[in-house]
């Protein structure tokens, strides 16, 4: 099950104040939350639901945002200025759907979140594949 399947108070059921090894893990797993939603949206405007089956299916429904992580980090995101808000009623639909927006904040946002990843990825990639003749 992915990190992304659950929210974050779930994730890490603690009491009292977090580690900071534990706070820069939640934040490592909300700037990637964060980061597929800004990518999502870079596309044009998306509703919640739009914007999870994106996720899921690029991702081979690897990743799949519950609403219970998506919706909380929207709302956030929308705090933040990264991405604007507005209920629309889609051609041809019977009710209204928010459909969210990506501001130029947030394309700044995703520049730092993408730039952030990489890193991290590049990280990871040197510790699974160290180099030759390197002992663990």
């Amino acid at each position: 099950m992915s990190l992304l399947t659950r929210p974050l108070v779930e994730r890490l059921p603690l009491r009292g104040r977090m580690s900071t090894m534990m706070q820069r893990r939640a934040e490592l797993v909300q700037g990637t939350l964060d980061m597929l939603i800004l990518r999502t949206l870079l596309f044009g405007a998306a509703h919640g639901h739009r914007i999870a089956k994106h996720i899921s299916r690029t991702t081979e429904d690897v990743l799949q945002v519950e609403h219970g992580s998506l919706y909380p980090a929207l709302h956030r995101m929308e705090r933040k200025g990264w991405i604007v808000s507005k209920w629309e009623t889609p051609d041809g639909g019977k009710r209204e759907l928010k459909f969210y927006r990506l501001t130029e904040a947030g394309r700044r946002q995703l520049v730092r979140e993408e730039s952030r990843w990489r890193q991290v990825a590049r990280a990871i990639a040197r510790v699974m594949r160290p180099v030759r003749g390197e002992r663990a």
